[in-house]
């Protein structure tokens, strides 16, 4: 464990009591007592000795673990290779690859001068050199957080030339960005840095100006500014600025290098601008225009003899989704009139993405629960065209880097939850897919690991799809422990990706369940919908009906069934522990959203105003009363009747504020004194960021924590007897 500075030890052996002061806030005319109020404020010294004072409760709790977090660690650190090597994204004039030296946290971003093959050297220690003419290191990780407990690279664009990197930078958490720009003939910063950007960028095409975005304190980018090279920030032209609170403002270039695309969304409606990355005063100009309740997204393909067209993904009369054409808007906005349909909808597909190649274009489809890549030929958008699956059980195929857009083949990544990535790449011309890269796992074997899909009948009979993993030596005959993890929102998709602390967990003879819930992504955007606004407590029942599955199908030991979560995540926990306290041995609630009703109505918190769509906008009283009926800070278990409680927060967090947490930990803590013992807070009072730790061991070492706890909470051997 890693052990917070210190109250006493005499006081870091009882459970924290956060004192209450009387509040209450009345809406709609109810009441809603909060006295726990007090704790808005993070950077309250109060507030900051209560948080230490939990985690050194947290710490003290699990002291009898550390034996345990050490093997844990040790094992999960064995699944990485020493060095590790990725393989290569071609560009004109270089090739580009990540690779992490021995011991490092963090990786390094490499180039080498492209040969015919586009292949780098294979010796891995060959890439810790960067003299020796051909090989130069682009961006070292570890040397930005030299000093830092915490890194996010946000932003790491190569320019259109190759001369110059954009990166931009955070060393705390908070997601706030410094954008620096490189010289990478000479490996030199520029002067210039902008102190406050956010995650996307984009380069005109003479590499002279880069485009960046800016979000307000609500932590919602708002603006697109460019940066001209070798100038002041001050000089930076503001290129667009939304003003509406429900949307987020973004940019990037298009694959061809002709255009930068602007697109402005909330949860249910968007806008996309066009600036020509060869004439910036060309722009923007919309593509569609605006519509409330239609979301579109646009791709550019080349015209060879003139400006090509826009592929536009949308919604609008598809709830799957449909593929239309459009022209490039040629000096003013336009609307969508000017939108020809040329592919439609499939209600058995739902339609991701567009990304346009020289050859064709790319479909990235969820069909049956799984990601599909669907490759088209130009003149035939609407046909069958070649699809490329996982070739794992339970796994995903995604699209690796691929930015040239003459590129003969499509780059592809394979990987499923026990099964490291395999990338590979799939000719145009023949649809031949060859394997060029394999990540290590040493000691690793993916064939002792089984994963299979089994369906359970929620509380209104709908069928909820559940990814089941186990060791095969673990039978699934009501012997073994579960853990059941699920997200459910926003139409979020937890891809299964390869994770070298899951094993560490299926080694002690337990199953991992993931469950795809109604209001995540992963069965379709008709799925979304049933599980948002008045319909979200549907996902709180898939998660207790896939739990309430693995039992009464005698397929795990219904005594030791565990549920996980993270973030809104974290309130399906909230909500699934106050629901049915008596279902759970364990619940890990981490960074969980419980105090739904006090931050949707908090228009100075970040992220409120965007999310009125998703969770309901508080100020009608509707929304207020289905928010307020499972929100699980007012909806606190009967005391007696609870299972143990593991949960997460950090200081730094903009997205889900570390008060929520706290509060509802010193909530739970004071209903039921007799359990306070069996709650525990694990707080990063440093720094650290909504998803935890940063870099390579720092992650696993946070794993490490948590299934140290679940190990010991569902009386799983605290050593691998195979």
């Amino acid at each position: 464990m890693t052990h917070a500075a210190p109250p006493t030890p005499a006081a870091a052996a009882q459970p924290p009591q956060a004192p209450q002061e009387p509040f209450t806030h009345t809406e709609h005319g109810v009441p809603r007592p909060d006295p726990f109020h007090w704790m808005r404020e993070a950077g309250d010294p109060r507030v900051l000795a209560h948080l230490r004072a939990e985690r050194a409760f947290f710490d003290w709790s699990c002291a009898h673990l550390d034996s345990l977090v050490s093997a844990l660690k040790a094992e999960m650190h064995s699944r990485l290779a020493p060095t590790e090597i990725s393989p290569t994204w071609r560009r004109t004039r270089f090739s580009y690859y990540t690779f992490h030296p021995a011991g490092s946290q963090y990786t390094q971003l490499l180039r080498e001068i492209r040969m015919s093959d586009g292949v780098p050297a294979t010796d891995p220690e060959a890439h810790l050199g960067s003299d020796d003419g051909n090989r130069s290191v682009v961006l070292d990780h570890n040397l930005l957080a030299e000093g830092s407990d915490y890194l996010d690279v946000g932003v790491s664009s190569v320019s259109p030339d190759e001369d110059w990197l954009a990166y931009s930078v955070d060393l705390s958490g908070e997601e706030v960005f410094e954008l620096r720009f490189r010289d990478l003939r000479t490996g030199a910063d520029l002067d210039e840095v902008v102190p406050r950007t956010y995650y996307s960028g984009a380069w005109s095409a003479d590499s002279a100006w880069f485009f960046y975005t800016v979000h307000d304190e609500a932590y919602r980018p708002f603006q697109v500014w460019r940066h001209r090279l070798g100038t002041p920030v001050a000089e930076d032209v503001l290129v667009h600025e939304e003003p509406d609170e429900r949307f987020e403002l973004q940019v990037r270039a298009t694959r061809s290098g002709d255009l930068v695309v602007l697109w402005s969304a909330s949860n249910t409606t968007a806008e996309c601008w066009t600036v020509d990355a060869h004439d910036l005063d060309r722009g923007p100009w919309s593509v569609g225009g605006r519509r409330a309740g239609v979301k579109y997204h646009a791709e550019h393909r080349r015209g060879y003899g003139g400006p090509g067209d826009l592929l536009v993904v949308t919604d609008d009369d598809a709830v799957e989704l449909r593929l239309m054409t459009a022209p490039v808007p040629d000096g003013a906005d336009q609307d969508h009139t000017s939108w020809r349909e040329a592919r439609p909808e499939d209600p058995a597909d739902r339609l991701e993405r567009v990304d346009a190649f020289d050859r064709g274009v790319v479909l990235s489809l969820r069909s049956g629960g799984d990601h599909v890549l669907r490759m088209l030929p130009h003149d035939d958008l609407a046909g069958p065209g070649h699809d490329v699956r996982s070739r794992f059980p339970g796994g995903e195929a995604y699209l690796f880097t691929t930015p040239l857009y003459d590129a003969p083949a499509v780059g592809v990544v394979d990987e499923a939850y026990t099964e490291p990535a395999v990338w590979s790449e799939v000719s145009w011309a023949t649809g031949e897919t060859v394997d060029v890269h394999r990540q290590e796992a040493p000691g690793h074997d993916p064939s002792a690991y089984v994963t299979e899909r089994r369906s359970f009948p929620s509380a209104d009979g709908t069928l909820v799809p559940a990814t089941i993993v186990r060791h095969h030596d673990t039978p699934l005959d009501g012997t073994a422990a579960a853990l059941v993890y699920g997200y459910g929102s926003y139409e979020a998709v937890f891809e299964p990706e390869w994770d070298p602390a899951l094993p560490s967990f299926l080694d002690r003879g337990a199953v991992f369940c993931f469950a795809h819930l109604r209001g995540g992504g992963e069965m379709g955007r008709a799925w979304y919908l049933d599980g948002k606004l008045a319909h979200k407590q549907h996902t709180f029942d898939d998660q207790i009906a896939v739990a309430d599955g693995l039992a009464r199908d005698g397929l795990v030991d219904p005594d030791r069934i565990a549920s996980r979560g993270l973030s809104a995540g974290g309130l399906l926990q909230g909500a699934v522990f106050s629901q049915r306290p008596d279902r759970w041995r364990a619940v890990v609630a981490e960074v969980p959203f419980v105090d739904v009703v006090t931050t949707m109505f908090d228009e100075t918190t970040p992220l409120t105003i965007t999310e009125w769509e998703e969770w309901g906008d508080p100020r009608v009283r509707e929304q207020f009363d289905w928010m307020l009926a499972y929100s699980p800070y007012e909806n606190l278990p009967p005391a007696g009747s609870r299972p143990d409680l593991l949960v997460t927060g950090a200081v730094h967090d903009p997205r889900v504020m570390v008060r929520e947490p706290a509060k509802w930990v010193a909530a739970l803590r004071a209903s039921d004194p007799q359990w306070s013992s069996r709650c525990l807070f694990r707080c990063e009072t440093g720094a650290g960021a909504h998803v935890g730790p940063s870099g390579r061991f720092g992650h696993l070492d946070y794993e490490a924590d948590v299934y140290a706890w679940l190990i010991d909470r569902l009386g799983l051997p605290h050593t691998v007897a195979r």
